[in-house]
């Protein structure tokens, strides 16, 4: 499968009609500075389709990308950056939560990206375990393989198997592309 069309059509906080118009949703999800935005721009082909920052915690909406006019890659913040004031984390966690679990959306897949040199931080545990309670069809990204040299990612590979359920995770590079083309198999099927 190829995205052919990717374009950014709005940013929400709270209810709002793109939740119910009938496009299926991908959501992504991470922690702060995993590279949730490289891995969308990386799939779609468009650099800066997704805006980066080397400032976390700039996302604070979730942020929906029409793909080929048929599917919805949804940003969401990234979670767990401490710098931003308890309030504001708060506020971003609450969206998260909200978007996942509360808002009506069925997604048709939820893709929790980690960083393969950092592993599963708790953090990340417990989102996957959100996941698993609301009964969110899931898969783990583990980005950043390119940082990794061989026998650090032979462990990585190892230890994150054995914490993620149903072999649900894919190794990535946003960077060399690596997995590009079997996470767009998984995900526009």
């Amino acid at each position: 499968m190829e995205i052919k069309t990717a374009h950014f059509v709005k940013g929400i906080t709270g209810t709002d009609p793109i939740l119910t118009d009938g496009i299926p949703h991908i959501a992504f999800i991470g922690r702060s500075n995993v590279g949730k935005s490289s891995v969308i721009n990386s799939l779609t082909g468009k650099r800066g389709l997704v805006k980066s920052s080397g400032k976390p915690g700039k996302t604070q909406e979730a942020n929906f990308f029409l793909i080929n006019k048929k599917i919805y890659f949804v940003d969401l913040p990234g979670y767990g950056f401490a710098k931003l004031p308890e309030k504001k984390r708060e506020k971003l966690r609450k969206l998260i939560i909200w978007y996942l679990t509360y808002s009506g959306v069925i997604h048709k897949k939820v893709v929790l990206i980690i960083d393969a040199r950092v592993g599963m931080t708790a953090l990340d545990q417990e989102m996957l375990t959100i996941l698993k309670e609301c009964g969110s069809v899931f898969l783990v990204v583990a980005n950043k393989v390119d940082a990794l040299k061989s026998s650090e990612r032979f462990a990585k590979e190892r230890t994150l198997t054995a914490q993620v359920p149903d072999d649900a995770i894919l190794f990535y590079s946003a960077k060399n592309h690596e997995g590009k083309k079997k996470l767009l198999q998984i995900l526009m099927n």
